[in-house]
């Protein structure tokens, strides 16, 4: 159940840098503190679904279907493209600007749980990481597989916001250079395109 290695186990996996972190940090950079904790909240909740399908045994599913998987797998690579070419584009909803253009909250989040959603290793990886901890018990298995994975979604928020805070408080001192916002922006997309390249190559 909830052990110190469990949670140790989700903090490395939760604190390695991947998209939902890149766009957490993108968002505090461009539109600040209030924009970041609207990205950490949509990438959490952007876990809900991966965390349901795993306890329902869809993720098993998922797994054992090339047809499924690549579907999801396609649609996820074309949104971090489309966020690569947001950031590249002046005035792209990822963009970083002098200026704080503050977007609506429900948007960033919606964006952030997109992020997550079209991830289809991740139903996979809670397949794979939540049944070494449980009990035993296979009749308390799903509420064990739903209060660890609870865990992990709360661990990502606080994280996420840990990260976006930070970027948020950098934002005055890294966009005061028209150049410094240029290659974020290149970098960011950069970044984008490397991920959605890595899920692309991603298998059953």
């Amino acid at each position: 159940m909830i052990s110190i290695h469990f949670l140790l186990t989700a903090f490395v996996v939760i604190i390695a840098p991947g998209t939902g972190v890149i766009y957490t940090l993108a968002m505090g950079l461009g539109q600040g503190p209030r924009a970041a904790l609207w990205a950490a909240l949509g990438c959490s909740f952007g876990i809900l679904p991966h965390l349901l399908a795993a306890t329902l045994g869809l993720a098993a599913v998922l797994h054992t279907s090339a047809v499924l998987f690549n579907v999801v797998k396609f649609a996820g690579v074309s949104y971090l493209l489309y966020l690569a070419w947001q950031a590249l584009r002046s005035d792209g909803a990822l963009s970083l600007r002098a200026e704080r253009k503050v977007q609506k909250g429900t948007v960033i989040a919606r964006r952030g749980a997109l992020i997550n959603i079209l991830n289809p290793k991740l139903s996979v990886f809670f397949l794979a990481l939540l049944p070494p901890f449980l009990s035993g018990v296979p009749e308390s298995a799903t509420a064990e597989m739903a209060l660890l994975g609870g865990v992990f979604m709360v661990m990502t928020f606080g994280v996420f916001v840990l990260y976006g805070l930070f970027a948020a408080k950098a934002r005055d001192v890294l966009l005061s250079s028209e150049r410094v916002m240029t290659w974020l922006n290149r970098s960011f997309a950069a970044i984008f395109v490397a991920l959605a390249g890595r899920l692309a190559m991603e298998r059953v």
